[in-house]
């Protein structure tokens, strides 16, 4: 019977955890019509990537790319890539990462840590304000 209700709560588990992640006030995907410009995308970026990244402190090499529209999850998004060096939690940096930035509704929504197919093509160009970013 333990054994029973073990397997039932492993089965459950992913039910319980897609519900927690789908409660979220961002607007779905799915559900977004035309998308406006992002006129403020290079603040709405600066502000959200400074909860995303763990130490936003000391930033290097930082590009920005001027959004373009771009397919994702079926739709049309505006998409920004970013280049980055970004401080690691103990101080050191690693290698460079690219991300894209997605805006919904003309605000950025949310970053994609695997962006090198939404990036392909992408022509940066300096982004000293991310590089000056303090807590």
């Amino acid at each position: 019977m333990r054994r029973l209700a073990k397997r039932a709560a492993i089965l459950l588990l992913p039910l319980a955890l897609a519900a927690c992640f789908g409660s979220d006030d961002r607007p779905s995907l799915v559900d977004a019509g035309p998308q406006p410009f992002p006129d403020n995308f290079r603040s709405d970026t600066l502000a959200l990537m400074r909860t995303y990244l763990n130490n936003p402190v000391g930033v290097r090499d930082a590009g920005m790319a001027e959004p373009v529209l771009r397919e994702v999850g079926g739709r049309q998004f505006y998409v920004s890539c970013l280049r980055l060096t970004p401080r690691e939690t103990d101080g050191s940096y690693k290698g460079m990462r690219e991300r894209a930035v997605v805006f919904v509704n003309g605000r950025a929504d949310r970053v994609v840590d695997r962006a090198s197919e939404l990036c392909t093509g992408a022509v940066y160009a300096p982004f000293p304000e991310l590089e000056k970013m303090a807590r």
